[in-house]
């Protein structure tokens, strides 16, 4: 009886096809989750040149009180959900903000206000950062297009 060798030889080829499965879906992941990370209100703010806001402390959470067009305010508590509040009164965000701003140092404040916006409802804004306790309120802009 003769036997008959097979003389099969293994093949080294990587099956890539899970791989690229696993690629297309952190790809929809990330496309999913990306608008949700800009978790601030949609303002168009005025252009001006500036400096950026220095930070001693990267762990220091802002505080982004943002006025929008229509007259309506939402506060950032650093990177919480923006909420709405009373523009006048930061209700129902009071105690919560006034407790944030306490705390030393104080965090940077900024307010954020649509270019459309009326100027007393910037003033209005800032007067009720500044009874809950802020010291020093900055106004944020957008940075120039082109240099004129």
């Amino acid at each position: 009886m003769s036997r008959r060798r097979s003389h099969s030889r293994l093949k080294a080829e990587i099956n890539i096809v899970p791989y690229i499965d696993v690629m297309l879906v952190l790809l929809v992941i990330f496309m999913v989750t990306a608008p949700l990370l800009n978790q601030g209100v949609e303002v168009d703010l005025p252009q001006a040149p500036a400096e950026p806001l220095e930070m001693q402390n990267q762990e220091t959470e802002v505080v982004v009180m943002s006025v929008q067009k229509d007259g309506s305010c939402h506060l950032n508590v650093g990177s919480e959900q923006a909420q709405s509040v009373n523009c006048k009164t930061l209700e129902p965000r009071y105690e919560e903000t006034q407790e944030h701003l306490n705390q030393k140092p104080q965090p940077p404040v900024l307010i954020r206000a649509d270019r459309e916006v009326r100027y007393e409802q910037v003033i209005e804004a800032m007067a009720a950062l500044k009874g809950a306790g802020a010291i020093k309120v900055g106004l944020s802009t957008a940075p120039p297009d082109s240099p004129q």
